[in-house]
């Protein structure tokens, strides 16, 4: 569980779901601007995911919490997150990239649901002390 509370975005939607999430991967930085971070080293990422949306699917759900489950704890956990399609190439897994793709994935998924709910923001905390919130930019949801 996250320790404190985190901004909201403001919308219109009727529902909004938060789910939090924990996963432990190593990574680098492979850049000499990363100084340390340039060597493979691990953390416990918690990860916090804000859905809303105005209609819920036939169970009842604006989204399963197993369906989040599978797209970040499953697929990240206990991995190297260098090693995985999305960050090859110039998307070294930094907190930013990481949360940015986190909602990628989630947003994806959500549009082919038939209730159609958004991810507002993921954030994703690496440390006890740094974390890094993203959101779409531009979209005025709900």
């Amino acid at each position: 569980m996250l320790a404190q509370y985190y901004p909201h975005p403001s919308h219109n939607y009727q529902y909004e779901l938060n789910k939090d999430m924990h996963f432990s991967s190593a990574h680098f930085i492979p850049d000499a601007s990363a100084g340390q971070c340039a060597n493979m080293h691990g953390h416990t990422y918690f990860v916090n995911v804000t859905i809303a949306g105005d209609t819920l699917d036939a169970t009842g759900f604006l989204v399963n919490f197993q369906d989040l489950k599978r797209l970040v704890h499953k697929r990240y956990d206990h991995t190297v997150l260098n090693d995985h399609a999305e960050y090859a190439g110039n998307h070294f897994p930094t907190t930013e990239v990481i949360a940015r793709t986190i909602w990628e994935r989630i947003e994806a998924h959500l549009e082919t649901t038939p209730n159609r709910p958004h991810c507002l923001q993921v954030l994703v905390r690496e440390t006890p002390s740094s974390y890094v919130m993203y959101r779409p930019k531009g979209e005025q949801r709900g």
